[in-house]
């Protein structure tokens, strides 16, 4: 099997990374990470899911691509040029909710649905505003983090975090997870309870 053979890349992820090189954009989304969104979005009809870090998009045109026509998707970053580009890209998507806001603050004064999905992109819901985050996952759904295997550029202490908040999701007794050791380090937790 080639993992590195990815088939029906969204038509416009090709634009998106064309505008991550030109706005100078450095912390772009795994292309792996894509089809693994796209695929849990698809598992759950009319969906409900929350990304948290925009970015330019690279994640969120997968996770649009895994909807169905009764799906939403409210995606949120603290960025204002970066959420006006995504704007462009998604504004159109009558399903599609894009946010600019410090993710820490729309997470503590969120009151709607549970979520089917959380894809935790960004600080907060991955390393801060954890417990917030975790409930705000329907019973069955997903909860999934990239970027958990140690990179050159983390900054000093940033692996003792990632052990830490790996270390927390294991210990939880609501979420079963499994841990891969591929893209950038993945988490995928599913809620039991």
């Amino acid at each position: 099997m080639d993992d590195s053979s990815i088939k029906n890349v969204p038509s416009i992820y090709p634009q998106l990374l064309s505008k991550c090189e030109e706005i100078g954009f450095t912390m772009p989304s795994d292309l792996y990470i894509g089809p693994l969104l796209k695929t849990l979005v698809a598992s759950k009809p009319g969906a409900h899911v929350l990304e948290l870090g925009t970015g330019i998009g690279l994640s969120l045109v997968w996770l649009v691509e895994g909807m169905d026509q009764n799906a939403s998707l409210i995606t949120v970053d603290n960025d204002h040029k970066l959420s006006t580009i995504a704007e462009e890209f998604f504004g159109h998507h009558e399903n599609v909710r894009i946010v600019c806001e410090d993710g820490a603050v729309w997470l503590a004064q969120y009151d709607g649905p549970s979520f089917d999905v959380i894809f935790a992109d960004a600080w907060p819901g991955k390393y801060s505003d954890l417990e917030k985050t975790l409930d705000l996952v329907k019973t069955g759904g997903f909860y999934i983090i990239d970027d958990m295997s140690e990179h050159p550029n983390w900054p000093e202490g940033h692996s003792q975090k990632v052990a830490q908040l790996i270390e927390y999701l294991e210990g939880r007794t609501d979420f079963n997870i499994v841990k891969m050791n591929w893209s950038t380090g993945v988490i995928i937790a599913v809620k039991t309870s």
